[in-house]
């Protein structure tokens, strides 16, 4: 099975206490890391962008970027901020859980290489970013869900914790009161962070993670997991990833699809655009849900876009980490 090089452990941690950040320092006991790049080849501008403002975290990637990380240590690391962030009820701990009460959580990555790894429907474990990567480099599969996934996890050294917090738990209570499941127009409620990283060698990746929509049937998964349509990489093109109705994205495999425009000559900008348009023209029901996409080129050019106005992107590079107001097919 191939192989990479690794960080140690030493050497991550000691740069997790100067971001003044722990999950850098969780997802190295988690993950095996890529060394800094060699500085022969360090000429190009790192780029790291998410989706929404989701500022720490985008600001933790790009750091790692500027530090000469590889762009697949960069997202996962900065994904992980979300993860571990409890008062973010749609990633990691403290996600909303499904009607049953439990909190579930999906997950992928995709490196430089078109490796690719994904977790599903994965309970007690935070850092599900950090072990789709696991399942990528560790094992001959690309996706493992549920039981599976969560004792690959343990057998790595995860830590094994309750997810559902306090918060979530009255939350939850009260919404059995009435049972109402009408999916969110998710306009300000931050759902799955998606990010992607280009490093210093030009090299792309990026990561998805979320707990998905709140109070979904046992069982389901969206499309943040799903290699293709939540997230999608080639390292000739770009990449990009989606956020908000997942089953949505699914349908037309929004972020390949952005990837394949890219290459046919668009901008990543028109790319990001022409993928709400295709879900929109083919669903009258579109005011009733939010998609929203972000991309990237080789030329570190970055788009995003969404169906409702509201959505931002984080763009970090040459050391400014700042929200972009994102485009919207419907404008009030």
């Amino acid at each position: 099975m191939k192989r990479r090089n690794f960080i140690t452990t030493t050497s991550l941690n000691t740069l997790a206490v100067g971001l003044g950040i722990s999950s850098l320092a969780q997802a190295n006991t988690e993950t095996k890391k890529n060394k800094r790049l060699s500085t022969s080849n360090m000429n190009e501008t790192a780029v790291a962008i998410c989706t929404w403002e989701f500022t720490k975290a985008n600001a933790t990637a790009g750091a790692l970027l500027d530090q000469g990380y590889s762009a697949l240590d960069a997202v996962i690391a900065g994904v992980a901020v979300e993860e571990e962030n409890i008062k973010n009820t749609t990633v990691g701990k403290g996600g909303s859980p499904d009607r049953e009460g439990n909190v579930t959580l999906d997950a992928c990555v995709m490196d430089h290489t078109g490796n690719c790894g994904s977790v599903m429907c994965v309970e007690n474990i935070t850092n599900v970013a950090a072990l789709a990567r696991k399942v990528m480099e560790d094992t001959p599969h690309v996706i493992m869900v549920g039981k599976g996934a969560e004792e690959l996890a343990i057998t790595s050294g995860f830590n094994s914790e309750k997810l559902l917090t306090e918060e979530s738990e009255r939350a939850w209570k009260e919404w059995l009161k009435t049972s109402d499941y009408k999916p969110i127009i998710n306009i300000e409620n931050h759902d799955t962070i998606g990010m992607l990283g280009l490093d210093k060698e030009g090299n792309i990746s990026g990561a998805c993670t979320t707990s998905g929509l709140a109070y979904k049937m046992k069982g389901r998964v969206g499309d943040s997991p799903v290699i293709g349509s939540g997230l999608f990489i080639d390292n000739t093109i770009g990449g990009a990833a989606a956020t908000g109705m997942g089953e949505e994205v699914i349908k037309t495999v929004g972020s390949f699809l952005i990837v394949e425009l890219m290459r046919n000559g668009m901008t990543p900008q028109e790319a990001c655009e022409e993928a709400v348009h295709r879900i929109v023209t083919s669903n009258p029901n579109h005011t009733n849900f939010q998609v929203a996409y972000i991309a990237i080129n080789k030329k570190g050019e970055t788009g995003c876009y969404c169906i409702h106005p509201g959505f931002k992107m984080m763009h970090y590079s040459n050391r400014e980490n700042k929200p972009v107001i994102a485009g919207s097919f419907l404008k009030s």
